[in-house]
């Protein structure tokens, strides 16, 4: 009952003039965590004020923040970094209420439509036509050139929905669906691009003391899903006047990977209206540093 009252007065200061007492009043409601979320709901509901509703959003806003700050620190100390997992809390990001089931449907449906396709005698270029055949013409996965005007091209699941998405969306994807066929293929660091290196089935990272580009049989443009050999890579390098080293062949982390996927998001809320949300994005990539 105390809390209720605390809880109604809190409310009832939502509309007050001074910014500093609406920024304390801010802070002591998201301090009750999202169970507070049904009453400023209804809280907004009845009330008039176009500028109050707007605070009331924020508030909400935070609230959802906070939850997913709690979340991606957990998926960040976790023992396994599940990539798909990763890219649906940046979604949660822009759609805090996002429903993650029919994803996972949308994924497997993907999956099994692969899995019926492949089998253990095609060769790693065999294997790469067929997850490409489906992700791209059958499931009809359209890549688009990395626009920060539509952020929904960053977020996983409208992704899904809308059937397009750049190379690095494009390029979590596919490897999700790598990782879940058991195909050793993984997200590389080749400049200004999302590359999928498809390495030797005895590749492993932490044993592998040669050089990694060694390993690899070829690569495949996440964008398209068009396969590039070692001499079209080598001829993009001279392109852009990079020297190649061995960096640029190692599998990104998935940690890296979602940090990448934050900072790229970000960039698409630069505007006055919105640049709260960008150094949010800026603040949730700064945990993936370790």
């Amino acid at each position: 009952m105390q809390e209720t009252r605390e809880i109604n007065a809190l409310f009832t200061l939502i509309d007050d003039p001074d910014e500093e007492v609406y920024s304390t009043v801010s802070e002591k409601i998201v301090a009750y965590g999202k169970n507070i979320i049904p009453n400023l709901e209804h809280l907004w509901e009845t009330t008039l004020s176009e500028e109050v509703q707007e605070r009331i959003e924020m508030i909400i806003h935070h609230l959802h923040f906070t939850d997913l700050y709690d979340d991606l620190v957990e998926w960040r100390d976790s023992g396994y970094h599940d990539l798909l997992f990763g890219a649906l809390l940046v979604s949660k990001f822009q759609y805090p209420d996002l429903h993650i089931t029919p994803v996972l449907q949308d994924i497997e449906k993907i999956r099994r439509n692969v899995w019926l396709e492949l089998n253990s005698f095609l060769t790693p270029l065999e294997q790469a036509n067929v997850l490409s055949s489906i992700i791209y013409n059958y499931y009809n996965l359209k890549g688009v050139e990395v626009n920060y005007e539509h952020p929904d091209d960053f977020f996983i699941n409208k992704v899904l929905e809308s059937k397009r998405g750049n190379a690095l969306t494009n390029g979590i994807l596919y490897q999700v669906m790598c990782d879940q066929l058991d195909i050793n293929a993984k997200i590389i660091n080749i400049p200004k691009q999302c590359i999928i290196a498809f390495y030797h089935s005895d590749y492993n990272q932490a044993t592998h003391m040669g050089h990694p580009q060694d390993k690899i049989h070829f690569y495949v443009d996440a964008t398209t899903g068009q396969a590039f050999s070692h001499k079209d890579v080598e001829n993009y390098f001279e392109k852009i006047a990079v020297t190649a080293s061995p960096a640029h062949f190692k599998p990104q982390s998935h940690i890296c990977i979602i940090q990448t996927l934050l900072k790229e998001a970000a960039k698409c809320f630069s505007l006055s209206s919105n640049d709260y949300k960008q150094k949010e994005l800026l603040r949730l990539a700064g945990l993936m540093d370790i």
